[in-house]
């Protein structure tokens, strides 16, 4: 199965694939597995021991109130560590997003990932893609933008944390959260955005472009950090000409520390190494163009 709508599948798209792998039952306070409704049969995903590492399930109160709950992964120590918000696809922090999260901490950040869509449900579990993007889109803007102050709150409070050295990455529908994030808050000093919307779909209708506001093509000029942007070739859901158009409007906004990489060939959810869409070559590029970004923003 590949996964190549930017907001994830549609029901058409989906062969639904049943092996151990994602059968986790729920342990804490997230789904135990991979999410069983992309994971592909012959997927050997990435995986990071937690050695070295402190490890936790946490929960923080959002602006309206909510438990919001966050996996954590640090390095063990005291720290300060410099941070990276985690913003899942749209399959929730299932084990892809925290082994995310593990890899980060290993390069020395402490990594916090956020249940953005758990007032509703969790969608990790869940195989029926009807059910799974009804929980999406119940996640608005302004839910999703409290949520991530919620998390720039609670890492402020950590003593582990170097609150002045904050960055953001995300896939998918996260990758465009990394766009709306880094042109809403000042705390953030670096955003890596893979395979995000960045305007809305040539056939869209008016309630489809006004529900996907702001869009990231928007929010040049409102950048108040660098974002590198990961995108695919063979992304049939963010055509090349919203890729350019997002490059004109960075240049336009004279925002030279922004950039964005296409790779040749490469489709959507290229980076998810438990999808029929991994791309090893084109996964450990973006990775390592990452983590070098990071270094540079958040390290020094």
């Amino acid at each position: 199965m590949t996964l190549i709508r930017p907001e994830g599948p549609q029901a058409e798209d989906m062969i639904l694939n049943r092996r151990t792998l994602g059968a986790g039952a729920v342990g804490g306070l997230f789904f135990a597995g991979y999410a069983p409704a992309a994971l592909a049969a012959q997927a050997r995903p990435v995986t990071t021991d937690s050695a070295g590492l402190e490890t936790a399930d946490v929960t923080y109160p959002a602006p309206d109130g909510f438990d919001l709950p966050a996996f954590v992964a640090r390095p063990a120590g005291e720290g300060p560590f410099p941070v990276v918000i985690v913003v899942s696809e749209i399959f929730g922090v299932h084990e892809y997003i925290r082994d995310i999260c593990r890899r980060l901490a290993k390069a020395g950040y402490a990594a916090i990932a956020p249940g953005f869509f758990d007032r509703v449900e969790d969608p990790a579990p869940l195989t029926d893609m009807s059910r799974i993007m009804q929980i999406v889109s119940a996640a608005g803007y302004e839910q999703v933008m409290g949520d991530v102050s919620a998390s720039l709150d609670w890492v402020s409070q950590q003593l582990w944390a170097d609150s002045d050295k904050v960055g953001i990455t995300g896939w998918c529908w996260g990758g465009k959260v990394v766009w709306q994030a880094c042109a809403r808050f000042a705390m953030l000093d670096a955003g890596v955005a893979w395979y995000g919307r960045l305007a809305p779909a040539p056939n869209a209708t008016p309630a489809q472009t006004a529900a996907g506001q702001p869009w990231p093509v928007d929010l040049a000029d409102d950048l108040k950090s660098p974002v590198l942007g990961l995108y695919g070739e063979a992304d049939t859901g963010i055509p090349l000409p919203s890729v350019e158009t997002m490059r004109s409007a960075l240049a336009r906004a004279g925002q030279t520390s922004s950039q964005i990489i296409v790779y040749p060939g490469a489709p959507h959810g290229f980076h998810a190494d438990y999808r029929d869409s991994y791309r090893a070559d084109a996964a450990a590029d973006g990775w390592s163009k990452l983590l070098a970004f990071f270094e540079t923003r958040l390290k020094k």
